[in-house]
């Protein structure tokens, strides 16, 4: 269904069934499987995706060149497959799948090693095609880390992002981190929240309620995750973390993502329907050119065919040896026809790439666009959570002493006894105490004493000085 998903592709070419009786892809794949239920082997297709660089026109020939060395390195030489092409947003790439199944020893092919020989086959073509090689395929270490699997792929699809850009907000996180409160930092300026999983884990925790595994989108093992990030159990429960991201979503920021969602769209529509014409239009020429390649192709035969005589002419050209050099001759007249009608869709096929990819550069920059606009209504978002602390937690911070003044010198010296607790019960604070307390919990300016400069002037007898003389020294205490 993959392989034949017009849905999702803009042109599907079903290239080669070469092996099978069916002459389709589904029939072909049955076959593999019927064939496959008298051995042992599950996993009886192997499948190769070809991706050349996106801004080269590669020629079919290519691909089977491809595919040829894939067979031989592979030991699949011979065996079934189907070569299917799919284009999209102005890219052509190709599908191989083989049957593993060897028909007369009913065993499967041994595939070892596999994908170190599929990386030196690209790796050569890359070099024999004068391609920039990527990161990834000349350095070992530098290699995209980013694979997918099919849940990842399907989460991200949920979440409506891209999955490149979650794995890489949650990689690059880890990246400038060395422990579980740095990491917990980076994921919170990216939109995410650390807490424990089902299975006390480490998990990520999305403003939509999606939960993330550390370990599967940072690619490192759990162990390796525990011992950077220790256990999770301090950790907040996924719950938890989902009520803290629903309080921090305002409705002004959903209104500006409304907005802008709104217009994408809007944008997205108008995009869709030039390129769902387009589209058509490519069609359309395909199906033309194929049609006419066919006739004259057709027409050529049937020339070739007159040149055969029949008959008493017929026996005399096989008699004096022309009958064979007329067969050779429609030989490489058919093959050179072959290669010219090829040619020929081949040059079509570029032409409406190079449109494509001019629609696609355009979608490209309004989804930037968008992007952008997210970006800043998070960072609106940030700054609006960093102005929402809570009042008490002034209290905490250790205020400056201030030195008593000069006027009270003369007052006689007191004892200093210990700081007045903030969390000691209401009843045994004296009258003094308790609205310094009190007005301590309310708002005040910055020009207001804070708790620790009243409590300074009480010590020095400072206010109110006859009531503290009135009652002793323990009203300190």
């Amino acid at each position: 269904m993959h392989l034949l998903n017009e849905t999702d592709n803009e042109h599907v070419t079903v290239h080669e069934v070469k092996g099978f009786v069916s002459e389709d892809v589904t029939g072909a794949f049955k076959e593999a499987q019927a064939c496959a239920s008298g051995t042992k082997c599950k996993n009886f297709l192997f499948s190769v995706s070809l991706n050349p660089p996106e801004d080269k026109e590669v020629p079919v020939a290519v691909f089977e060149n491809a595919i040829d060395r894939i067979e031989a390195d592979t030991g699949l030489n011979d065996q079934p497959r189907v070569v299917v092409f799919h284009e999209k947003n102005g890219r052509r790439h190709a599908h191989c799948v083989w049957s593993r199944i060897d028909a007369e020893t009913m065993t499967a092919k041994n595939l070892s090693h596999y994908k170190t020989k599929l990386m030196d086959i690209s790796r050569d073509i890359h070099l024999e095609q004068d391609w920039q090689m990527p990161a990834g395929m000349a350095k070992r270490s530098e290699r995209d880390p980013r694979n997918f699997s099919l849940a990842e792929w399907q989460q991200c699809k949920r979440l409506g992002k891209d999955a490149r850009d979650v794995k890489s907000a949650v990689q690059d996180a880890w990246a400038i981190s060395d422990n579980a409160a740095t990491f917990s930092h980076a994921l919170r300026e990216r939109g995410l929240i650390l807490a424990k999983g089902d299975r006390r884990g480490h998990v990520a925790v999305t403003h939509e309620g999606e939960v993330l595994s550390v370990a599967r989108y940072t690619g490192k093992k759990a162990k390796e995750v525990r011992a950077k990030l220790g256990e999770a159990d301090t950790l907040p429960s996924v719950d938890e973390a989902k009520v803290q991201t629903a309080k921090d979503m305002r409705g002004t920021f959903q209104r500006h993502a409304t907005e802008a969602k709104v217009q994408h769209e809007a944008q997205e529509q108008k995009l869709d329907a030039q390129r769902r014409k387009m589209v058509a239009q490519h069609q359309d020429e395909r199906k033309r050119l194929e049609e006419g390649q066919k006739q004259r192709f057709e027409q050529e035969a049937r020339a070739r065919s007159e040149r055969i005589n029949k008959g008493l002419k017929g026996l005399w050209q096989r008699v004096s040896g022309q009958r064979a050099k007329i067969q050779k001759q429609n030989e490489a007249e058919a093959l050179a026809a072959l290669r010219r009608d090829r040619k020929q869709k081949d040059a079509l096929i570029s032409h409406q790439m190079q449109d494509r990819r001019k629609l696609q550069d355009e979608s490209k920059a309004l989804k930037h666009q968008r992007q952008t606009q997210m970006t800043e209504i998070r960072e609106d978002q940030k700054r609006y959570r960093e102005m929402q602390r809570d009042p008490t937690q002034e209290l905490q911070k250790p205020a400056p002493k201030s030195p008593p003044t000069s006027t009270h010198s003369q007052e006689p010296s007191v004892q200093k006894q210990p700081p007045l607790a903030i969390n000691a019960p209401m009843h045994h604070r004296s009258g003094e105490a308790q609205q310094a307390f009190q007005e301590a919990q309310e708002p005040r300016p910055s020009n207001t004493p804070s708790v620790e400069d009243r409590l300074e002037r009480l010590r020095n007898r400072e206010t109110p000085a006859e009531r503290l003389r009135s009652k002793g020294p323990d009203i300190e205490r």
